[in-house]
Parts: C-alpha cells; sequence; structure tokens
C-alpha cells in the first residue's frame, strides 16, 4: 500500500512540473521570444481609406490581430514580425471558419485546424486549408504607424477566401 502511495505521489509531482514548464513557455511566447506566439488582438484606427495600427503593438506582441469594417463585412487581419521585418496578411481560414494564427518560428498554424502557412509567404505546407494562402497587405510606416489602404485590405481578403 504505502509503495502505490509513494508511486502516486512521485506522479502528481511529475506531472505538476511539466505544467508548470508549460506554463513557464508559454508566458515567453506571450512576450515575444521563440516558440509559439499567439495573436494579440488590438483596435486599428480608421479614417476615410486608411487603416493603421501603431509599429509599437508589433513590435511589443510580435503577432497582432485585428478588424476592420469594410464594404464587405468584417475583415481580419494579422501583423506580426518575422526576421525583424513586419509582414501585413488576411487573417482567414475560409473552410474551417478559423480567424486567428500562431505564429511558431517561420509558419503560421491555424488555430482552429492546424493547417500551416509559410509565414514568409503566405502559401500553405501542410493540412486541410492549405489551398487559401494568407495574401500580403502593402503597407507604410508613418509617424510610427503601419497604414494600409482599405481597398488593399479588402482585395487581400478576397484573395484569400478564394482557392488556387
Amino acid at each position: 500500500m504505502n509503495r502505490k502511495l509513494v508511486i502516486v505521489s512521485l506522479l502528481a509531482i511529475i506531472v505538476s512540473i511539466s505544467v508548470l514548464g508549460c506554463l513557464d513557455s508559454e508566458s515567453s511566447a506571450s512576450a515575444g521570444e521563440s516558440g509559439h506566439v499567439k495573436g494579440t488582438w488590438i483596435e486599428p484606427e480608421t479614417s476615410g481609406d486608411t487603416v493603421s495600427i501603431p509599429v509599437s503593438s508589433v513590435d511589443a506582441y510580435t503577432n497582432v490581430h485585428f478588424k476592420v469594417n469594410t464594404d464587405i463585412g468584417e475583415v481580419s487581419v494579422m501583423a506580426y514580425k518575422l526576421d525583424d521585418e513586419v509582414q501585413v496578411r488576411s487573417n482567414v481560414c475560409p473552410p474551417c471558419g478559423s480567424i486567428g494564427f500562431t505564429l511558431t518560428d517561420d509558419v503560421l498554424v491555424c488555430d482552429s485546424c492546424g493547417t500551416v502557412f509559410d509565414a514568409a509567404t503566405g502559401e500553405g505546407i501542410q493540412g486541410g486549408c492549405v489551398a487559401y494562402p494568407k495574401e500580403s497587405i502593402p503597407y507604410t510606416i508613418s509617424d510610427g504607424n503601419i497604414v494600409m489602404n482599405l481597398d488593399d485590405v479588402v482585395n487581400a481578403h478576397k484573395k484569400t477566401v478564394e482557392a488556387y
């Protein structure tokens, strides 16, 4: 009986250490260190035909997501830092209906279906939704903001929801 109690206690300690290890790596990832960086939702500024987000948000969170109201409805966008460059892309996985991607090293992983996309090109690599690459959105940087044209946001969304 005592032997079973010792084994159960040891297993409980091992599980506790494993859980704590996962929590530590998760908090590091959200701080922008290597690993899995889930998207942090932010609010964009929209003025006329331009949409902007602060560069400091991407610097602070590494991977940000935001929604933009357009003539075709609400469109989700992601901006993330990859190799010290900002990438801005459509943030939707049409077949599985997901909005949201985790940046894992140099790939984007759909938060719903797990399909993997190349973070530099947006092209599908592996999974059920590879036929829906994440279209890039052109931008400029002005006064500390990433500035996009609303039509470019809409066009990237439309291209992303069409299978190639």
